[in-house]
């Protein structure tokens, strides 16, 4: 059985202390937990839309793929939760920019 390794980093917000990690390593897998629209260095949600919801979720993400030695590019399947399906299509106009033409599998 491979160890596991838990990833912190400060450039997302931190993780509920004894709860979850933001993301574990194992078995050459990156796995995260999943994020909110919130700013790292004040822990507060970010002002603003659906749209500027969404590039700080990726953001947030994206800086702990990259602690964990990853990217962005690299990632297979995406959980969406939306609490408004009226906000849909702005949060896909804003998720598709970040990946290329293969897109993560998502749910």
């Amino acid at each position: 059985m491979s160890a596991k390794q838990a990833i912190l980093t400060e450039s997302a917000p931190a993780p509920l202390p004894g709860i979850y990690s933001q993301a574990i390593v194992a078995n050459g897998f990156v796995y995260c937990s999943g994020c909110v629209p919130m700013d790292a260095q004040t822990g507060k949600l970010i002002e603003g839309d659906i749209k500027a919801h969404t590039h700080q979720c990726i953001k947030n993400i994206s800086h702990i793929l990259e602690a964990a030695g990853s990217d962005i590019t690299k990632v297979v399947k995406v959980n969406v939760f939306i609490s408004n399906m009226d906000d849909f299509a702005e949060m896909n106009s804003v998720y598709t920019l970040y990946w290329g033409d293969v897109k993560p599998a998502r749910t």
